[in-house]
């Protein structure tokens, strides 16, 4: 039985995603060399490709910047409040809102910036908060 196990393991892990994972490699290392990629420690490539996975939300909200904005506002200091009364996954959630990823990207946290402006709707009350995620900023009403 222990043989079989083995066997079929071996087989469902390694022997069956063989060729299609060849076929990837071959894809993946045309666009990009494995030389450039042997530089890296396996949990720095792995930040690299995904990002950062755990944030400092404070260090996040020093990043920030603001436009018709001040950092004493009603608005901005209610907004700030209730975000770090978020759960983890609902942060997250702002994020790929604001950047369209949930993750920070591979430079690091401290270099990730963003703007809270403020759209200047006529009524703001029939705003809703939206983002310009290639800008990274967050257009909050008041």
């Amino acid at each position: 039985r222990k043989e079989f196990v083995d066997l079929y393991v071996n087989y469902v892990f390694n022997e069956s995603v063989r060729k299609p994972f060849q076929d990837f490699m071959q894809g993946f290392l045309r666009g990009c060399p494995a030389r450039k990629w042997k530089m890296f420690l396996p949990a720095e490539l792995q930040i690299v490709l995904q990002g950062h996975t755990k944030v400092d939300w404070h260090l996040l909200e020093k990043n920030v910047t603001y436009r018709q904005y001040k950092k004493l506002d009603r608005t901005i200091r209610n907004f700030w409040t209730v975000f770090h009364e978020l759960p983890e996954d609902k942060k997250k959630k702002f994020l790929a809102f604001l950047s369209g990823s949930d993750q920070i990207p591979g430079y690091g946290l401290e270099h990730f910036k963003f703007s809270i402006a403020d759209p200047e709707a006529e009524n703001p009350d029939e705003l809703y908060p939206f983002a310009n995620t290639c800008s990274h900023i967050l257009f909050l009403p008041r």
